[in-house]
């Protein structure tokens, strides 16, 4: 079993793989901080730590299936359009980005998240 000082799952109990991964942690012994980051959403600039330290742009951890993202025009947007309507409508943001000792990844696929375990 892994031994974790810290782990934190943004979490969205609806989501399949969400679910998949924070049972994965468990299962490693490790009993994260769950973020219901629906109902807590990410300020801005804590949204922009996650995305910098999993490596990604704004564009890379949107969720494109969501009704906002067509309704918004963010196919075409610029990263900064992305990223505030990420903030206003944080359904936008793809799940689960997960935060341990040894880094931050979104979780998709759910296996990911062995990279930092």
């Amino acid at each position: 079993m892994t031994t974790m000082a810290s782990a934190t799952i943004f979490h969205n109990q609806r989501c399949n793989t969400s679910r998949t991964v924070l049972a994965r942690l468990r299962e490693h012994g490790i009993e994260p901080t769950v973020v219901m980051y629906l109902d807590t959403p990410p300020t801005r600039s804590e949204l922009e730590k996650l995305l910098s330290d999993a490596g990604l742009t704004p564009s890379q951890a949107v969720r494109k299936r969501e009704s906002q993202y067509k309704e918004l025009g963010l196919a075409d947007a610029s990263e900064s359009k992305i990223l505030d309507a990420m903030i206003e409508h944080p359904i936008l943001i793809e799940r689960p980005f997960v935060v341990t000792d040894k880094g931050t990844v979104l979780a998709r696929p759910a296996d990911k998240v062995e990279e930092i375990l």
